[in-house]
């Protein structure tokens, strides 16, 4: 092994970073194997130092005890990269930089930021002559180091010194970056925000999937590893897939069981699922995929309410979905294609959450471009992910994913089967909120005339809310404690 690389010339290093834990240090390394010098800082300068220890014969590391130092090593402009924890954490770092900088210096927060913090951020430093950029980073450590998916925001000009660098560093495709340009402000993360929201939907079908599976059939997790890896080699392809069939394959080493039971069944969340959902009901987007997923996870995390349920309820017996072995591969299929038209309905609504985000704050989000860049290294990457972009390239104001005749295609080519398992997972007591309210969307979308029309009528009733006709233009009001007349409101 070569001797590391620790020289400490003035202004030398290319870019930055500042938050050395697993995700900044993974950044730092794939920074420094493509070549460019990377100045190095931390609070704790231990983690600096085993850095370089550890990894320095990678590339060129320029390290710094003190933050003075560590940006007086930057060439100028200069660009830094925080990797610290979201909130409080990084407005701290930001007011110990901001003084050190110069006129055209770029700072970028490349965690998990909510993006209205991140619009509130770039506004602030832009009245310092300083760029701010959000960037979504996705892929976890493994990415961070080998390849991510990297959703910038900020100003054009950042990107123009930004954009080669992360371009060259982020997961590819088909000889395409990973990684655009995605907007002004808190694009960038707005769209990570969405992009993880699509993640818990993705990994609650995946679960509820393995529930029927288990629960229905009494299938070992063993055999349902074989069943995703069966279904990974099809259209179902995708990251998550993969690893759902190592998870399953794996025994817990201490005591022989299969690792999933030994495991707490309590999901944790780290913010981004309840951002989604918020920023979704602001923005009036029925995501109910994703929200229901966000829920679920906050269900598993009530383990004294559960526990008090379990007790007071029974059981349902249940007899099982399938018991001839003809049946019993019926229902794996019909599971599978439930699976993929949720998933659909997953990323639909993500995209229509992108589309609304992006019309409200104007940042002119390509849809399709989102679609490109998280074909690769990030954690919702699947193979179907290529026939969004081409969905999106056909029709770039496609009013819903679910139209495009391809997943137009496949969603009804799966609807008997969804609503089979959800029938069967209702009668058997086994929760699918995640498949059942997707199935629900759908049936809602697709309806020429829904209920709505009474809630408008209660609404007018109770409280004079007023109403719309569909014969006629303007807004009524039926007098209903005073003869009934209308009136124009």
């Amino acid at each position: 092994m070569s001797e590391p690389s620790t020289e400490r010339p003035t202004g030398n290093a290319q870019i930055g970073v500042t938050g050395l834990a697993v995700m900044g240090r993974n950044l730092a390394r794939n920074l420094a194997r493509h070549g460019y010098r990377v100045a190095l800082h931390n609070r704790s300068h231990e983690r600096t130092e085993s850095l370089v220890r550890d990894h320095g014969d990678e590339g060129t590391f320029i390290p710094s005890e003190s933050l003075p130092d560590f940006v007086a090593s930057l060439e100028r402009p200069r660009a830094i990269i925080i990797m610290v924890k979201a909130g409080g954490p990084t407005d701290a770092v930001i007011d110990e930089l901001t003084p050190l900088l110069e006129a055209g210096d770029i700072v970028i927060d490349c965690g998990n930021a909510h993006f209205a913090d991140t619009r509130r951020r770039e506004e602030s430093l832009k009245e310092h002559g300083l760029h701010f950029v959000g960037s979504g980073v996705s892929g976890g450590e493994e990415g961070a180091l080998n390849g991510p998916s990297i959703m910038p925001g900020g100003s054009t000009e950042s990107y123009q010194k930004l954009g080669p660098i992360f371009e060259s560093i982020a997961a590819e495709v088909d000889g395409t970056p990973c990684c655009v340009h995605v907007g002004p402000d808190g694009a960038g993360h707005f769209v990570k925000m969405v992009h993880n929201g699509i993640e818990y939907a993705d990994m609650q079908l995946i679960a509820e999937a393995y529930d029927l599976l288990r629960s229905g059939l009494g299938a070992s997790p063993a055999e349902i590893a074989d069943i995703f890896r069966e279904w990974n080699s099809g259209d179902l392809e995708s990251f998550l897939i993969e690893i759902t069939a190592d998870v399953l394959a794996h025994t817990d080493a201490q005591t022989g069981q299969a690792f999933v039971d030994v495991v707490l069944d309590q999901a944790e969340q780290k913010g981004t699922g309840r951002w989604t959902v918020q920023s979704a009901l602001d923005l009036g987007v029925p995501i109910t995929g994703i929200a229901e997923a966000t829920f679920a996870r906050s269900l598993s995390g009530h383990a004294e309410q559960r526990k008090a349920a379990a007790t007071t309820f029974a059981q349902p017996a249940g007899e099982g979905f399938a018991s001839a072995p003809g049946e019993r591969e019926q229902f794996v299929d019909d599971v599978r294609k439930a699976l993929y038209a949720s998933k659909v309905v997953a990323y639909a609504q993500g995209f229509d959450h992108i589309e609304a985000g992006s019309e409200e704050y104007g940042w002119h989000v390509d849809r399709g471009a989102m679609a490109t860049i998280w074909r690769g290294g990030c954690i919702i990457r699947a193979r179907f992910l290529n026939r969004i972009v081409e969905a999106y390239q056909t029709d770039p104001g496609l009013p819903s994913l679910l139209v495009a005749p391809y997943f137009a295609d496949a969603v009804s080519d799966g609807l008997d089967s969804w609503r089979r398992v959800v029938v069967a997972a209702a009668q058997q007591g086994i929760p699918t909120p995640a498949f059942s309210s997707s199935l629900a969307y759908f049936d809602g979308l697709r309806r020429p005339r829904l209920p709505a029309a009474l809630i408008q009528g209660l609404r007018d009733n109770f409280g004079a809310h007023t109403y719309q006709r569909v014969d006629k233009d303007g807004a009524f009001h039926t007098l209903w404690a005073a003869g009934l007349d209308e009136i124009s409101a």
